[in-house]
């Protein structure tokens, strides 16, 4: 009762009439972000977080903007996936599955409507896990100490970047890069300079809004530029034929988007496991039940609905961990986190009775950024495949202008600009490198309080480093961080073999251009 009724109090916050405006912009803004192949949520968050400080914004109405970016690309990544058999995120490449077949057979109108339906469903109670779950969990972290913590970003390291990577030893090297960047200015304990090269311009260390700008939207438009020449042009998008689904299609996939929401909120809310997961396991379990007639990459409607349905559930449960424990639950949650703490507003168990109207007035936008991304992407849907057609030539000066103007009206330095401009060319090179930079944001993100949580724990123990793993909650996330370090090794090669097997075939039986 205490979650609704803290609830009710975020709905009043909400429904004022600059945060309905504000969720209304990031819905739209988010969904077109996430139906251009490429940007996805983490860049399109990343890019619009210097014209959130630049507009200046307080903290609970910068979150429901750029939440609501995060959702509306969550549900946009399916609609390149359907139109053109390119998805637009990571998440979103599930969907092309049966959903570019569905387009061929002339149901793309259909197979958009089920994916935004089930995006729905999947988000919405994803939302209601998250009012339930999250004051649970922050009762559990009340029980951490510094080495519990120290424990818990471990954990987070080991697992962030694990089956969306390729290469666990690379995204353990991006994370030690991370830690390294972090670590760059005085030292708070001892006064000593670190990694400053003698330039006063790095004894404050590094703002990491300058990183997360650099290494995403800057690196972006990188690799744009170099893919301008001797990239494909685009395909031309298919009719989108009848949009409104017959209520059979829709009720033969409401299974579907059940099960893939539930399995979606628990990739989720593990640390690490994200949207990527969340899809791939809905889509597998819905393959596995359902696909009885050999229909499943033929264009089957459950093909859709599942993997919608789990990865916008993932997205809702990646914010319990980021809100509760402070430590991100996917890549994109991880540039929010860089987002609270630039307002001096701490992730954890206090930030709920410390901060209660930020939390719950974040969660209750979120409901109602739902709907408005559910009447965006039915009755909108023309507008949305209209605006895939604007070339990514007029798209990419305008991130570059906002990273540039943001970033300067944030601390008025070129010293900044060039920081940002040396992280993005470092961000293209990691890119072209195959280094996941998911890792890298946590590492510049957590590596303080990483650093202060072990001094804390060898401090109180008298430099016993057995401290670390004495209690058993400690115990427990050394397992898991060993466990979720190991695991994707062998899961994600299967998870990754299995996808590029299953699209390959569904290429050759459907004929695609590809």
């Amino acid at each position: 009762m205490d979650a609704l009724s803290s609830l009710a109090d975020g709905f009043a916050i909400a429904l004022t009439w600059q945060n309905l405006a504000l969720a209304l912009l990031g819905c739209f803004l988010g969904t077109l972000i996430g139906a251009l192949p490429g940007l996805g949520p983490s860049n399109g968050v990343a890019i619009l977080i210097p014209l959130v400080f630049s507009i200046g914004l307080k903290a609970t109405p910068a979150l429901i903007l750029l939440t609501s970016v995060y959702y509306g690309a969550m549900y946009g990544g399916r609609i390149s996936s359907i139109l053109l058999n390119i998805p637009g995120d990571e998440p979103a490449m599930m969907t092309t599955l049966d959903g570019y077949p569905m387009a061929q057979k002339g149901q793309a109108g259909e197979a958009l409507s089920i994916s935004g339906l089930a995006s729905f469903v999947g988000s919405f109670f994803a939302t209601w896990g998250l009012v339930f779950l999250a004051p649970q969990l922050v009762k559990v972290a009340l029980l951490f100490g510094p080495a519990e913590y120290f424990a818990l970003f471990t954990l987070a390291f080991a697992t962030l970047g694990g089956l969306s990577s390729k290469n666990q030893a690379k995204s353990a090297i991006a994370a030690a890069l991370g830690l390294a960047i972090a670590m760059v200015g005085v030292d708070g304990q001892t006064g000593v300079p670190r990694f400053t090269f003698n330039n006063v311009h790095f004894y404050d260390g590094i703002d990491f809004l300058v990183a997360i700008v650099g290494f995403f939207a800057v690196s972006e438009v990188l690799v744009f530029i170099e893919n301008h020449a001797t990239g494909p042009s685009a395909k031309p998008a298919p009719k989108l034929g009848r949009i409104i689904p017959p209520l059979s299609m829709i009720k033969a996939t409401s299974g579907a988007m059940g099960r893939g929401t539930i399995l979606g909120f628990i990739a989720g809310v593990l640390p690490g496991a994200g949207a990527s997961l969340g899809s791939f396991i809905a889509y597998a379990l819905e393959k596995k039940v359902s696909n009885k007639n050999d229909t499943f990459g033929k264009g089957d409607p459950r093909g859709v609905a599942a993997p919608e349905a789990g990865n916008n559930a993932a997205a809702g449960g990646a914010l319990v961990p980021m809100l509760a424990l402070g430590v991100p639950g996917s890549g994109t949650t991880a540039v929010l986190l860089a987002m609270l703490l630039a307002l001096d507003i701490t992730p954890g168990p206090l930030l709920f009775t410390k901060n209660p109207d930020v939390v719950w007035g974040l969660i209750a936008a979120l409901f109602i950024g739902n709907f408005m991304l559910l009447a965006m992407n039915i009755p909108m849907m023309g507008i949305f495949v209209r605006l895939l057609a604007i070339p990514a030539k007029y798209l990419m000066p305008a991130v570059a202008m906002i990273s540039f103007v943001g970033i300067y009206g944030i601390s008025g330095s070129t010293f900044d600009l060039e920081v940002m401009i040396a992280f993005g060319v470092a961000g293209w090179v990691l890119r072209k490198l195959d280094v996941p930079l998911v890792p890298v944001i946590l590492g510049i993100l957590l590596g303080n309080q990483m650093e202060n949580n072990l001094r804390r724990a060898m401090t109180i123990s008298d430099g016993n480093l057995w401290a670390l793993v004495e209690s058993p909650l400690a115990i427990g996330l050394w397992i898991m961080a060993i466990v979720g370090f190991i695991l994707p090794l062998v899961v994600g090669r299967f998870v990754r073999i299995s996808a590029l097997k299953k699209s390959k075939i569904e290429a050759g039986d459907v004929g695609t251009a590809d």
